[in-house]
């Protein structure tokens, strides 16, 4: 066996997303690295990966995802397929490099088992708490009044209290998912972190895009993952709103990712004769974000009010955010949270709420330029990820006691560029004239458009 180095080894567990491509846990990844922490990381393949990778720093090792889940065996099928998965390449990781912390991420609220497997041999579990399975269901199905449903409901509150209780530590997207860990999950107040889904600013900002939209169009943009519970089905709906019903032909959709629904997206595109204005781009990249979030007009946050949805950040609004991108969002609890009043909000639901809001946007440029400045400076400054970063960090050191790393957290030298990885200049941000400049001529190719 080869010698365990002096460093600390954390082992991450991800199921719903391959990494990097999941922001979040790519950002906590690339944290523990500067901070002199060994990582690795098991998760899904995507398509076009491979099975194992070392990309910047850390160890990422991939197995073939399961079938897609249609009914209750095909998601017992899918767990138990990729916990065995999971669990066979935990001990060619252990086999490499022994780990002293196992971080899961859920969904699915399943590796608490493996975390106890683990634990006779001195290794520590973080419980990365990304989202409320219970609620989820709800979301999807409704209460559960009896029967298998009442059974699928009860065992998934009954995993998730196996998590909690196996957790060294639990780490909460937010004050919500905190106040569920320690009613539900019985944890204390000091064993529950909350450590936010904040961009990393300093990367995530507008760029002069490489093909701006036409003069005469209005580009409307959704960035994230197409489940049941995400409600993009929504966004065609305001969209055919728009221009079928108010006569707005100029107006396109960018619809950026992928996930269970993205066939039947398609083909409620094609039934609403939607083909000529909206554009679904599949699974995208950092570099494909950036390009299309610098150049739309306005971000949709269509998640419907939901136990979920209430109750969970959404990734996609902070997006927008740092890239000073006007949105319209159904009210949701957490969402007003990350958003503040830099954003246009509707009751869930209400598609003619909704198109009015986008039709607001799109007639008043100053109210897009003002929001777009005011979301930038809200981001930047109370949800940004390099705070976040500390407060994840202080978990780590904590459960590492005496073996935590001694330096200080590395400096990121990347962000000082003027110019991102691909080349594309940075909108100079410090430059109050500058930085006006590109959210009013950003503005005023709607303002022309919608003449």
């Amino acid at each position: 066996m080869n010698r365990r180095t002096t460093a600390p080894h954390v082992l991450i567990i991800v199921e719903n997303l391959p990494v990097p491509l999941d922001r979040r846990v790519w950002l906590e990844c690339q944290a523990l690295i500067r901070r002199g922490y060994q990582v690795s990381v098991i998760c899904p393949r995507g398509p076009g990966d491979p099975a194992r990778e070392h990309l910047d720093g850390v160890d990422i090792y991939k197995y073939k995802p399961a079938r897609e889940a249609k009914d209750t065996l095909g998601f017992v099928w899918e767990f138990a397929y990729s916990w065995l998965r999971t669990a066979l390449l935990s001990l060619v990781v252990r086999r490499i490099r022994p780990f002293d912390i196992i971080q899961a991420c859920n969904p699915p609220d399943t590796y608490w088992l493996l975390a106890l497997m683990w634990r006779p041999f001195g290794v520590k579990f973080v419980f990365d708490h990304h989202d409320l399975n219970p609620e989820l269901f709800i979301s999807r199905f409704g209460a559960p009044r009896g029967g298998l449903k009442w059974l699928e409901y009860r065992g998934l509150l009954w995993l998730e209290r196996a998590t909690f209780r196996a957790a060294h530590r639990v780490i909460s997207t937010n004050e919500s998912y905190k106040a569920i860990a320690v009613r539900r999950g019985m944890r204390r107040p000091e064993e529950v972190t909350v450590v936010r889904s904040g961009p990393d600013t300093a990367r995530m900002r507008p760029i002069y895009p490489e093909r701006p939209c036409a003069a005469d169009e209005i580009n409307l943009v959704y960035l994230g993952i197409m489940g049941p519970q995400d409600g993009v089905d929504q966004v065609l709906l305001v969209v055919d709103e728009l221009v079928h019903r108010r006569g707005r032909a100029n107006v396109t959709a960018t619809l950026l990712g992928f996930g269970d629904c993205f066939t039947a997206l398609t083909a409620q595109a094609r039934a609403l004769g939607l083909e000529d204005h909206v554009t679904f781009t599949g699974r995208v990249d950092k570099a494909a974000i950036a390009e299309h979030l610098s150049r739309a007009d306005i971000g949709l946050c269509p998640d419907l009010k939901t136990p979920l949805n209430d109750l969970s950040t959404m990734n996609k609004t902070m997006e927008y955010m740092a890239y000073a991108l006007p949105a319209v969002s159904f009210d949701l609890v957490e969402t007003r949270v990350s958003g503040g009043d830099t954003l246009l909000y509707v009751p869930s639901g209400d598609i003619t709420a909704f198109a009015d809001a986008v039709e607001t946007l799109i007639d008043d440029p100053a109210l897009r330029a003002e929001l777009g400045r005011k979301a930038r400076s809200r981001v930047a400054t109370l949800m940004d990820w390099r705070p976040q970063a500390q407060a994840y960090l202080s978990v780590y050191d904590d459960l590492a006691g005496p073996t935590r790393p001694t330096q200080p957290a590395a400096a990121d030298t990347e962000t000082a560029s003027d110019t991102d990885p691909q080349g594309r200049r940075y909108v100079d941000l410090d430059n109050a004239e500058e930085f006006d400049r590109y959210l009013v001529e950003r503005s005023a190719r709607a303002e022309r458009s919608a003449r």
